[in-house]
């Protein structure tokens, strides 16, 4: 080993120093590291003092920081191993060939060295600099007899690991590199840094663009084993095609040259083995990319950013295709790509695969899901020839849902054509009617879900793939996605029968003809689903059946129901008869309150005689309006039964609802819909229902009311036994078939008979009550109405007034009085604040009058009288000219 030490590395300093660069000291251990602390020298250039502080005749090296602080200059070496693979011949052969032969000679004659291992150092200087840092420029694997102890330890952990080995890297920016003379104990080896050529004083200089295309070339030896995950290639995996079949980016691969793909894009150097290498158009020199280089595959590697293509990244043949005709390598570029190709004559002409019926036995089934409504379905047939098959029903639609928007166009078009059983629409939208568990009929508006499970059961629907067998098309079943159902749903009006509302029973239509079919029926817009089984009706009614009619419903069903009137009688008979005659009027009808003096009267069976014949919607009483709004709207937007029940008000409740007047008045009710923001208009066809005991009415509720009362008048009459049809409702299990008969019977004689109304007087319920009286009268079933005079007596409020004017006229005459002399004289008869059963002061009693001003309660009024000496109002009572005859 040679450890004589350098005696001119002063000289060495003085010389590196003189020519602008910033030298440091090196150990003299074999450990190549600075002998000093360098790091602010990356900035600060030494000076000559510390050089002749640092090299005294001590052993050690010599070396040089690159980059900004030497001015600019960086480093590009040639490991001794790529010196022995002939990697300086090869670069220097692609600078020549490239335009940049001059260049690269002029960086050979200016400062060259030889390293201890046999390496090449070359140095050049930046214009402007600024080198770039520290970078490998071209590697390759390491052979096993190659590996190091440790890398040998390393591949034993881990199998898959790469052992690089630099063939060409740079010093730049950071980076130092030991120069000559160093030498004896500074290499491990014991041999010295040599000079073959110039020196630092003839360091070459370069502008960025040129440098960069310098290293560039040195880049282009590089045999790392690139990443295949960032290869651009057709999307994998594709299996094998059937004998003589080719894909059109496999043929053009194999039939198309390069310069075709590319020629617009590169112009072609020069070919060195099997590698091609291109420049990009308009540059003058340098080399842009290399074709044939892999050794498993002809691909295109582009090593400029200034392209289309994505710098350091392979693309075989197709892939670059794709990309300068589509625009980008995505899965779907790819296939538009292909089917280019194909129409350019590439590639076999591939099949297509329709749907088939469903393989044998053997052949594996599988299902998207709609499967599951038929549990006894197996596959039968013959095995289909490729893959497994899907289970067609031949009499369903089909239709094709490859684009979204043919899927939305043939979806309505099959709805226009009636190829959508049992699909209605109303405003908000499309719907069905199916049954809950207690069988009665509700409506369900579709969600995206629902019309997707729908198609799925009525219709098949596919989309059109590529098949991998074949590189052709095949159908393939596929429910409609998500987003098409959505848009669909999303529109305005749909090609669809109008679903006006749901019966339960036989009803008249408006023509008075008798709607009888179950199922939609397209005149009306109603959907019969019968509650009951119907009984057969004879073609006419006759007087004979009409009696049997009235003595099924009145002489054995209500015969032992203790009605305090006839009136009440006949009220629960017109809310019987109420939803067979709905369709056939307009208009809202009233509050039927059935109320009893005591439980166990039969107020719960009058509810199941309607539940029986036609199904309720039963739901408790609200505690307040907000929540009496969310179930009206519920029970009309859900429900499809024709009874709405709110059951078991509190004894004695005050029925003072303005959302109850407000239902109880309107054709149509309009609400936001609960858990939406979207608001529905649906019509308010329900007969609505209240039970409890010692009921009552206030406010405006009063004329909206038809009562139906009860009153055993005995104790414990739930213990009363002895009824003509034992207990009712086992009667009514058996008979209810018979008694909708009855109940249809009894309005089609009317109907018959010329349906002539009685005209009556019911405020805003005077057609359904002109009606009720005709077919009450025909049937000679006394009653209707009869209770006119004692309805006063059923609301609260109105008896609380007529006592309370009546005392104020006994008492004060008819003269006026302000406020403050009423409550003097009839503190006691002053009606009472119904939240806090307190009389009122002068300025609430002023309040009450003035919203009760020129009302009537009975035969009495209270009127305003402006005293202009006091500026307010006084008071005076006037009684109607009826009481006045009468008295």
């Amino acid at each position: 080993m040679n450890t004589t030490p350098n005696p001119d590395l002063r000289a060495s300093a003085r010389e590196l120093h003189d020519a602008g660069l910033c030298v440091l000291p090196i150990k003299a251990d074999g450990s190549k590291a600075p002998a000093q602390s360098w790091l602010k020298h990356k900035v600060e250039r030494t000076t000559p003092e510390q050089h002749d502080a640092w090299f005294n005749g001590r052993p050690g090296g010599i070396a040089v920081v690159y980059g900004a602080v030497s001015g600019g200059v960086m480093l590009i070496e040639f490991e001794g191993l790529a010196i022995a693979e002939g990697l300086l011949d090869e670069v220097t052969e692609l600078a020549v060939n490239s335009g940049l032969g001059e260049e690269w000679q002029a960086l050979l004659d200016g400062w060259a060295s030889e390293s201890p291992s046999g390496g090449r150092h070359y140095r050049l200087r930046v214009e402007g600099g600024q080198p770039p840092p520290n970078a490998k420029l071209a590697q390759r694997l390491a052979r096993e007899e190659e590996y190091t102890p440790e890398e040998r330890q390393r591949v034993a952990e881990k199998p898959h690991i790469k052992i690089l080995r630099t063939l060409i890297e740079t010093r730049g920016e950071g980076g130092y590199g030991i120069v000559e003379p160093s030498g004896g104990t500074v290499h491990p080896t014991g041999r010295a840094w040599s000079r073959l050529a110039g020196g630092p004083g003839s360091i070459p200089e370069f502008d960025r663009d040129t440098v960069d295309a310098l290293l560039q070339l040195c880049r282009m030896v590089d045999a790392q084993p690139r990443d295949e995950k960032k290869a651009k290639t057709a999307p994998a995996p594709r299996r094998p095609l059937p004998e003589g079949a080719i894909r059109p980016g496999d043929d053009f691969e194999a039939r198309t040259p390069w310069a075709d793909i590319i020629g617009d894009e590169f112009d072609e150097l020069y070919t060195r083995g099997s590698t091609t290498y291109w420049r990009r158009k308009g540059k003058p020199r340098g080399i842009s990319a290399t074709t044939g280089h892999a050794q498993d595959r002809d691909r295109l590697y582009v090593f400029t950013t200034s392209t289309v293509f994505d710098a350091e990244t392979p693309y075989d043949k197709f892939a670059a295709h794709t990309l300068l005709t589509q625009g980008d390598t995505r899965a779907e570029s790819f296939k538009k790509a292909a089917a280019e190709l194909r129409r350019d004559g590439f590639g076999s002409e591939p099949p297509r695969r329709r749907l088939e019926v469903a393989a044998g036995p053997t052949a594996q089934h599988f299902t998207d899901g709609s499967a599951a409504l038929e549990p006894d379905f197996a596959p039968d047939g013959d095995e289909a020839p490729e893959g497994p098959g899907l289970r067609l029903v031949p009499t369903r639609p089909e239709l094709d849902i490859t684009n979204e928007a043919d899927a939305i166009d043939g979806v309505l078009s099959g709805m226009k054509a009636g190829l959508c059983p049992d699909l209605y629409k109303r405003a908000s939208g499309p719907c069905w009617v199916h049954q809950d568990d207690e069988g009665n009929p509700a409506v369900q508006q579709l969600g995206t879900d629902n019309l997707r499970a729908y198609m799925a059961d009525h219709w098949n629907t596919y989309a059109v793939e590529r098949d991998p067998l074949t590189e052709g098309t095949k159908e393939v079943r596929q429910l409609l996605m998500p987003k098409t159902c959505g848009t669909i749903l999303g529109r305005k009006d749909w090609p669809l029968p109008h679903l006006r509302g749901i019966i339960t029973s036989p009803v008249v239509r408006p023509d008075g003809s008798l709607l009888h079919a179950p199922g939609y029926d397209k005149t009306t817009g109603l959907y019969l689903q019968p509650r009951v089984p119907l009984r057969r009706l004879q073609p006419h009614v006759t007087a004979e059946s009409v009696e049997r009619a009235k003595d099924i419903v009145l002489g054995q069903m209500l015969a032992d129901f203790p009605w305090v009137k006839d009136s009440d009688r006949a009220h629960f008979l017109g809310a019987l008869l109420t939803p067979i005659l709905r369709p056939y009027f307009h208009g809202p009808t009233p509050l039927f309150i059935i109320t009893a003096t005591a439980p166990g009267s039969g107020k719960s069976l009058l509810k199941d005689i309607m539940k029986a014949a036609y199904g309720i919607a039963d739901t408790a009483w609200p505690e307040n309006d907000t929540e009496l709004r969310k179930s009206i709207t519920t029970q009309l937007y859900t429900t499809g039964q024709p009874v709405v029940v709110l059951d078991n008000l509190p004894n004695g409740h005050i029925i003072k609802s303005p959302v109850l007047s407000a239902v109880l008045t309107q054709e149509h009710w309009s609400d936001r819909i609960l858990g939406s923001t979207a608001s529905v208009t649906m019509r308010n066809d329900r007969v609505w229902i209240v039970t409890g005991n010692g009921l009552r009415t206030g406010g405006d509720n009063k004329r909206r009311a038809m009562w139906v009362r009860l009153d055993p008048d005995c104790p414990d009459p739930d213990q009363r036994d002895g009824f003509r049809v034992g207990d009712l409702r086992p009667w009514l299990r058996q008979n209810t078939s018979t008694v909708v008969a009855a109940l249809v019977t009894m309005v089609r004689s009317w109907i018959a008979a010329g349906a002539h109304p009685v005209r009556v007087r019911k405020g805003d319920y005077s057609e359904w009550a002109s009606i009720l009286a005709g077919v009450l009268d025909h049937l000679g079933i006394p009653g209707w109405l009869a209770d006119r005079d004692q309805i006063d007596e059923q609301d609260d409020e109105t008896l609380e007034w007529v006592g309370f004017l009546s005392a104020w006229l006994e008492k004060l005459g008819t003269d006026a009085h302000p406020t403050s002399a009423i409550l003097a004289s009839l503190g006691e008869a002053v009606p009472r604040d119904p939240r806090t059963g307190e009389a009122p002061n002068a300025n609430a009693l002023g309040k009450w009058l003035k919203a009760r001003n020129g009302r009537y309660f009975g035969d009495f009024k209270p009127v305003s009288v402006y005293d202009r000496k006091r500026c307010a109002n006084s008071w005076r009572v006037e009684v109607h000219q009826r009481a006045a005859a009468g008295a």
